[in-house]
């Protein structure tokens, strides 16, 4: 059996508080690195979401898209044999090149330049989007967390109210019906908490799925240091609606759908074809030089049904970017309403409501234990507590969802 040296019967307790300490930070530091903070949550977002890295790929498709519309067409290269004998044989090598009237590659090349710009708007836009996303699933996940807590605070509450009422039967002051009605209002908080569980996982499976990962890869999430504290006001913000890259997305679909249409009509104007050759007569034993020109008539086909579809694509763009202004002016209207309500609301339930119950349920339970009230009364303050509570999480919900709608729309306002 191995031995191992003593250790001095001095220093024994310093290895004992160090031993200690060190076990102690090890649980500390892995609960702080399984809470997930909203800056975290955004980063992690941006770098690991895949709807989001499919949509940066656009850029180079874009990009791709503007380099091939500036390349000229391929010369063509072409050899005729008349006459399969030899010594009657006369064969022909033509070199053709394509010339592009009307302005064609300028006007490819425009419409291509409109798409690039498309490309790096709709990125923005989804950029805000998954901001959004992110915003709405965060404070989800911080709302089932603080529904869990409060739930949590209910059953310690419940849990008293029959330590309360199991005691005054136990002493012969109450009938054994006010312990069961305890007992029944015990089992429903217990399973609001159980509900409140179930919420509080899927609601961090939701952001994690957000954020890039396949599973939730932490154990709360934080209280964020910046509250939301205020919206700025209705005129603020639809003065800078034309800024949003919602709008300027849709005015650059006009841009785009115009430039589509000068390319229709530089489709107008043919193409000229210019060869030149050699062709050599085997019989005669003779070499001539060849020159041709080609251009189709545009007698039929003026390109007039293209022309025609790309006029009218323009003046869709421009109804629906009438449409997006107008949907935007009215979801920010509805959003500064929401908030303005939910937060009065708020306020009203953390001034008054909220303390009056609990005021209300202490004053039952203190008179319930003198033999003043009966437990029914007790019972009836404790479930307005639970529901004022619950009321109280429904218009926190409703503030948040407003700043979200508002953020959908305008990007971070934490830089305003």
């Amino acid at each position: 059996m191995p031995t191992f040296p003593r250790t001095p019967a001095r220093a024994a307790p310093t290895c004992r508080l160090l031993l200690w300490l060190v076990l102690a930070a090890a649980p500390l530091s892995v609960a702080q690195a399984s809470v997930l903070s909203l800056d975290s949550a955004l980063a992690k977002a941006v770098a690991n979401n895949p709807e989001l890295a499919a949509a940066r790929w656009e850029i180079d498709i874009a990009q791709g898209a503007r380099q091939q519309a500036g390349l000229l067409p391929n010369p063509v290269l072409s050899v005729d044999a008349e006459d399969t004998r030899r010594n009657s044989r006369t064969t022909s090598v033509k070199l053709s090149q394509a010339l592009e009237l009307g302005g064609k590659r300028g006007a490819r090349v425009e419409v291509a330049s409109r798409g690039q710009e498309l490309a790096a708007l709709e990125l923005e836009r989804r950029g805000n989007q998954l901001r959004a996303d992110v915003l709405q699933a965060y404070y989800a996940a911080l709302q089932a967390q603080e529904r869990t807590q409060l739930a949590g605070r209910s059953l310690a509450l419940a849990e008293r109210g029959v330590n309360v009422a199991q005691g005054r039967v136990n002493a012969g002051k109450a009938s054994p019906v006010e312990a069961t009605r305890a007992q029944v209002q015990l089992a429903e908080v217990r399973l609001e908490l159980s509900r409140g569980q179930m919420e509080q996982d899927i609601a961090y499976q939701q952001l994690a799925r957000i954020t890039g990962s396949a599973a939730t890869d932490f154990s709360a999430v934080q209280e964020p240091s910046r509250a939301l504290t205020s919206l700025p006001a209705s005129a603020q913000l639809l003065s800078r609606l034309p800024e949003t890259a919602e709008l300027r997305l849709a005015e650059q679909e006009i841009v785009q759908r115009e430039a589509s249409l000068g390319l229709e009509k530089a489709q107008r104007i043919p193409d000229l074809d210019v060869s030149i050759g050699s062709q050599y007569d085997a019989s005669a034993r003779e070499r001539v030089n060849l020159l041709g020109l080609s251009m189709p008539l545009p007698l039929f086909n003026r390109n007039q049904g293209n022309l025609l579809s790309a006029a009218r694509r323009a003046d869709q763009a421009r109804d629906l970017r009438n449409a997006t202004e107008l949907r935007l002016r009215s979801e920010t209207r509805q959003a500064l309403e929401q908030w303005s309500t939910a937060r009065g609301e708020v306020q009203a339930f953390n001034q008054t409501i909220l303390p009056a119950a609990q005021r209300a349920v202490d004053s039952a339970t203190r008179g319930f234990e003198m033999g003043k009230f009966s437990f029914l009364e007790v019972l009836d303050a404790q479930r307005t507590l639970i529901g004022a509570r619950s009321q109280y999480l429904a218009a926190v919900a409703q503030t948040t969802d407003a700043w979200v709608r508002i953020e959908r729309i305008y990007g971070d306002l934490s830089r305003w």
